[in-house]
């Protein structure tokens, strides 16, 4: 108890230069949290990604499609349990800042392969009943306060037009990693609409879908199970690739990987920055203080209690600093979450980022006292009471 007292009276003798110390520590604890929640929230779909599923696409490009009979040849592989489509729709509502995933689905079968959608049975039996229903998630309706039974108009971008949809059901992640900012409705509604807008064309848009979900019994066999898929369609029109789903997510993550590179290196050279202040706060302390650790050694006070001091103190200004810029993290990452809208479907600051800005902020502490404490063990205790004149 008495040491922490000394600790508490040494840090705050200088008030106003500990204040700065922790301030810069609570920024730099806060912005590393948060450029490391971003990264995480970049990786949130492949980390939500279910081992028993695949994503069959096009070999050339997602953009390129697929023909809507590859569904009954992928159900006969052996170890597939179910098989289900999409198509992205790129609709606009109100406005093009309004972004959020939409999706034209085979509601039934798509349903089945993603039970961490949930909803309630009656909402679901809507949804399947009305050609013109649609589902979205709890984060995207309660953003722009839609209830059950609204009209939902989307201006279309691949498929002209306007397109309006009904809301029957929405859903909930099974838990935090799963996006709720998703709407979903009737594949054939599209289907049959362009259907009749392109008749006698020869459209290549109508019986065509954008990727197959496949479903498997064993993850261990999904290797096998997608390489036999391929093989079915090799030296066709369109032939096909087949990958697991967090294979399919990191396809699309590493399209901005020199981004997440960036933002990883900036995480770190704050936490440097703030180790270069801090470790200038303890040298300025030590000097200030060279009679009183003379003095201490000339009382028989051995060097490693001079050694303790110092740690002590810097780790005690960490360790504030640590748990200020922790606490502050949170709103923070709210009213970053708020300003994105749906740009990251998840993002919440994970127990790892927590762990990791307390453990910088305890890194730190322990390098800013290092240089400072071994020079004062081994001062000299004439030199250093001839400081004090």
């Amino acid at each position: 108890m008495f040491t922490l007292k000394l600790l508490l009276k040494n840090a705050f003798r200088h008030k106003l230069r500990t204040l700065l110390t922790l301030v810069g520590l609570i920024v730099a604890i806060c912005a590393f949290g948060l450029l490391r929640t971003i990264v995480d929230a970049w990786y949130a779909g492949v980390e939500a990604s279910s081992s028993t599923r695949l994503i069959t696409r096009n070999a050339i490009s997602l953009t390129f499609p697929l023909p809507l009979n590859y569904a009954e040849r992928i159900r006969g592989v052996e170890g597939v349990s179910g098989v289900s489509w999409a198509n992205w729709f790129g609709g606009i509502y109100q406005t093009e800042r309004n972004f959020f995933p939409q999706f034209a689905i085979d509601p039934n079968t798509y349903l089945d392969l993603y039970p961490e959608y949930r909803m309630s049975e009656a909402e679901r039996a809507a949804f399947v009943r009305d050609r013109q229903g649609a589902v979205v998630g709890r984060k995207i309706a309660d953003k722009f306060g839609w209830k059950l039974g609204d009209t939902i108009p989307l201006r279309g971008t691949i498929y002209p037009g306007t397109w309006n949809f009904t809301l029957r059901g929405i859903y909930d992640g099974a838990d935090a990693t799963v996006d709720e900012t998703q709407m979903f409705f009737h594949w054939k509604l599209i289907n049959e609409r362009m259907r009749q807008q392109r008749a006698g064309s020869g459209s290549r848009s109508i019986d065509f879908v954008g990727v197959y979900v496949i479903g498997i019994r064993d993850p261990d066999a999904a290797a096998a199970i997608s390489r036999q898929v391929d093989e079915i369609f090799a030296n066709s029109l369109a032939e096909t690739l087949t990958e697991t789903e967090k294979a399919f997510q990191l396809g699309f993550v590493a399209m901005s990987e020199a981004i997440l590179v960036g933002i990883e290196a900036v995480s770190f050279i704050v936490v440097l920055i703030i180790l270069a202040v801090m470790a200038n706060t303890m040298s300025m302390t030590a000097r200030e203080r060279l009679a009183e650790y003379a003095t201490l050694k000339a009382l028989g006070f051995p060097p490693g209690f001079v050694v303790k001091l110092l740690f002590g103190e810097s780790l005690l200004i960490a360790a504030i600093g640590g748990v200020l810029g922790v606490l502050v993290s949170f709103p923070l990452a709210a009213a970053f979450r708020g300003a994105v809208g749906t740009l990251f479907p998840v993002f919440q600051i994970s127990e790892l980022t927590l762990v990791l800005q307390l453990a910088a902020a305890l890194v730190v502490g322990l390098i800013a006292a290092a240089w400072p404490a071994w020079k004062m063990s081994r001062i000299d205790i004439v030199a250093g009471l001839r400081h004090v004149a």
